[in-house]
């Protein structure tokens, strides 16, 4: 595709910066009327404030994730703990699959670009998954510090929304969480060699 140029460039780039200010808006009341049934005045009575509707769908998203793992993990002690969580959020567990919503969660994200308070709640549920990964990882590997547990806690986070991204939004195949699934181990296995830090280590979460 030849470069674009003059006016048609401005309207490009104009998109662009109001995208990166601004994000998607979200849907209108008249859609989500037609999607959940109810009328427009009905949904307005409930949530006068867009934001607020949609911070309960991240509250309603993460509770179905919590359901899950706590029926998971219930039963579960030592290693097998940790390693259904990691396949759990990687669609690998044997018994128990991941909620399907990842579209849900791509378009949340987006909608977070212009909002402080979805970008808020979706920040808190990843930092508090992050927090619970770095008490499991450190029961499991007492050797590794707390500040190295944070950083895998992170980089499963990452890597976990990362496939998934891909998959929902993208269209890449669903087989690939094999391979996310296998970057986990390989990560901690780098931090159990010792692998010293080549940069200052900040801390993790921190906005």
């Amino acid at each position: 595709m030849e470069p674009r140029k003059g006016q048609e460039r401005q309207i490009v780039q104009g998109v662009a910066d109001f995208l990166m200010s601004n994000g998607p808006p979200p849907p209108s009341y008249g859609q989500i009327a037609d999607s959940s049934g109810v009328s427009r005045q009905l949904i307005r009575y409930y949530f006068d404030d867009p934001d607020t509707l949609m911070c309960q769908v991240c509250d309603l998203l993460a509770e179905a994730y919590r359901m899950s793992l706590v029926q998971g993990v219930e039963t579960l002690k030592g290693p097998k703990r940790l390693q259904f969580i990691f396949d759990f959020y990687f669609d690998l567990a044997q018994d128990i699959r991941k909620p399907r919503d990842d579209q849900s969660y791509d378009a949340m994200m987006a909608f977070a670009a212009g909002s402080d308070r979805i970008r808020t709640n979706l920040r808190g549920q990843y930092t508090l998954l992050g927090q619970v990964l770095q008490l499991e990882i450190k029961m499991q590997y007492p050797h590794l510090s707390l500040e190295d547990c944070a950083e895998i806690g992170y980089l499963f986070v990452c890597v976990m929304y990362g496939h998934w991204k891909m998959v929902a939004s993208l269209g890449v195949a669903e087989g690939h969480n094999v391979i996310a699934r296998r970057a986990i181990d390989r990560i901690i296995a780098s931090y159990e060699a010792g692998q010293a830090p080549t940069a200052p280590r900040m801390r993790v979460w921190e906005t």
